[in-house]
């Protein structure tokens, strides 16, 4: 199956198609109308997957088509950075020679930043040893020598081989401002940079002005919360996955955030611990109480809040809910629209040319 290049001329229509399927969605809870902001037409997915093929002598990316499930090849991919079809073109025929290298890989991972630094990522069907290693530093070295500054990593059955570190720094400038954010290797991040750039910058301006303290769930890699800090007194943020709550705690300390704490718990274990229904010794030393939190940020997976969670988020003034599923939303908004109002609503363009939908909802109480 050959390439297809990108829509860009339907853009324009693709993101007004999602606008009005946001706003008839939104509608039975009285949001006004929405703002949209939309994304770089190309190049502007800072992560992706391939698959590799062996033919023959030769080994080259491939996806599946949703539809068929065929592959095809790819040798170029407009969805992704500039800097990750640079590294496409570059790696494959340095591989290909190496059987060391080529036998039994069957994907790359990319992970490339706005900075110009990227991670790849080799996945395995055999065990690494030190024999790889050897030819994956020379591998390394290569690649530098052609300009790129990387990381390369191995990956097999319970097996991970860093060469050096399993992380970039990226830097975002948030209303003229540069901010440091750590990322790590096979964990989330914001796919679109120039999305997550916009979506910071509108939370600021929701949030703008705030009293009290700031909680917030799902906070990752401090993507939000970093930057939020400024418009608080005290921010409180948790986080279940240890390689988030680390690299959150070196972005607070690189960005001098000095009023910003990370729990490394769920939304469930914290909506318990502040109900009184359990106690935690990850809270020990931590007085819930000293915290006035009267705005609360959520961006929870795409199955949106728990019920528990929910009736918790409707104690604070103000919610700050970031989605991934604009019908978990909605459903989340059934309950939360009894005791708050919609003061502000957002569509993202994360994710162009498909029907995902990045959404966010300002919600003050009644």
């Amino acid at each position: 199956m050959p390439q297809q290049a990108l829509p860009i001329s339907q853009y324009s229509q693709l993101l007004s198609d999602k606008q009005q399927k946001l706003s008839a969605l939104l509608a039975p809870f009285g949001t006004p109308p929405i703002e949209v902001f939309a994304s770089e037409p190309q190049h502007y997915r800072m992560r992706a997957e391939f698959r590799i093929w062996h033919d023959h002598n030769e080994i080259y990316h491939i996806m599946f088509d949703p539809q068929t499930r065929q592959r095809y090849r790819v040798d170029q991919f407009p969805v992704t950075s500039r800097l990750i079809n640079r590294m496409m073109q570059a790696i494959l025929p340095l591989l290909q020679p190496e059987p060391l290298l080529a036998h039994k890989l069957f994907q790359l991972d990319y992970l490339s930043t706005t900075s110009g630094k990227i991670i790849v990522s080799l996945l395995y069907h055999k065990k690494l040893d030190e024999a790889w290693l050897q030819k994956a530093e020379a591998l390394r070295r290569q690649l530098q020598q052609q300009g790129f500054d990387l990381q390369l990593i191995g990956r097999a059955s319970k097996q991970k081989m860093v060469l050096e570190q399993d992380y970039i720094d990226e830097v975002l400038t948030i209303n003229g401002r540069d901010y440091t954010y750590r990322q790590v290797e096979n964990s989330f991040t914001q796919p679109n940079a120039g999305i997550n750039v916009k979506m910071i910058e509108w939370a600021l301006s929701c949030t703008q002005g705030s009293q009290g303290d700031l909680l917030e769930l799902y906070c990752g890699n401090g993507n939000f919360s970093v930057a939020l800090a400024q418009n608080f007194r005290n921010v409180l943020a948790t986080e279940i996955a240890k390689p988030s709550v680390a690299a959150a705690q070196f972005n607070i300390a690189e960005n001098r955030i000095d009023n910003l704490q990370i729990i490394r718990m769920s939304a469930e274990e914290f909506t318990q611990a502040i109900n009184g229904v359990r106690t935690f010794n990850r809270l020990r030393g931590i007085d819930l109480n000293a915290y006035q939190c009267e705005t609360i940020l959520v961006d929870p997976p795409r199955a949106g809040l728990d019920e528990e969670t929910v009736k918790m988020v409707q104690q604070y003034p103000r919610i700050l809910y970031i989605s991934c599923n604009p019908h978990t939303l909605c459903d989340n908004l059934q309950i939360l629209c009894q005791s708050h109002r919609i003061e502000r609503a957002a569509l993202f363009d994360q994710f162009p040319y498909t029907e995902h939908m990045e959404s966010a909802v300002w919600l003050v109480k009644r």
